[in-house]
């Protein structure tokens, strides 16, 4: 079954918090996989900078247990995607697992993901947009049913097969990701840009809320000391 995974961004220094680990309802690998996207945001965005990015994530309208790191992909891009600005289709599901260098990992199930998607857009009507996009990896494991098959074939469904984040970005933002120069910026108009100037945004803000440091005169405070003391001669 298809679910809906959503996430908001906002000022701070929390970092991703889990909504579904906070209400008990996220299992061990479903919180480790959470882990490693935050992982892949502070190594990709906060070489320069620190990242000053609170972001909530939560499976909409679910209510059991959520087990494993399948979705861990589609949450990475749903955070960027809000941090960016910059909205993702809305008729492409998501799966695959990522590690820390943003690379996309093979997950179980993958013919049953695709088929399953596929006659929830059947349902409400093919347009020729719809799709899945999956781990190139899974690609040798697809044994998709004739009728799946047959509805790429002619183009009213879609399977993509990714390797990166950055490749998962462009499918579903529709911009390009980006790749970085030797100064570490990256073009303008691309998701990683669009990123890192928000990023950027984010700090400087935040540290317009942070208390200056408050300055101690080390020579003026030995010299009220020793007032006090004399005074306590006199006396």
């Amino acid at each position: 079954m298809a679910s809906r995974i959503t996430a908001r961004v906002y000022l701070g220094k929390a970092g991703v918090l889990d909504i579904e680990r906070e209400a008990k309802l996220s299992g061990r690998i479903h919180s480790k996989g959470v882990l490693i996207l935050s992982g892949y945001l502070a190594g990709k965005y906060a070489q320069d900078k620190p990242l000053s990015l609170s972001a909530s994530l939560a499976f909409e309208q679910s209510y059991g247990e959520v087990e494993g790191d399948s979705a861990s992909a589609a949450e990475l891009i749903a955070i960027i995607s809000g941090v960016a600005d910059a909205p993702v289709k809305q008729n492409l599901a998501i799966t695959g697992s990522i590690n820390q260098k943003g690379e996309i990992q093979p997950i179980g199930g993958v013919n049953e993901k695709i088929e399953g998607f596929f006659h929830v857009c059947k349902v409400i009507g093919l347009t020729g947009t719809q799709g899945v996009m999956i781990p190139a990896q899974n690609l040798a494991n697809l044994m998709l049913r004739e009728e799946v098959v047959e509805a790429v074939r002619g183009g009213t469904f879609h399977v993509y097969a990714v390797r990166t984040i950055d490749e998962g970005l462009e499918v579903l933002t529709g911009l390009p990701a980006g790749q970085a120069a030797e100064d570490g910026t990256y073009p303008v108009g691309t998701v990683n840009q669009l990123v890192s100037q928000r990023l950027v945004s984010l700090a400087e803000r935040l540290r317009r809320f942070t208390p200056a440091a408050r300055v101690v005169d080390v020579k003026g405070d030995e010299g009220q000391r020793d007032d006090s003391k004399s005074a306590g001669k006199d006396a």
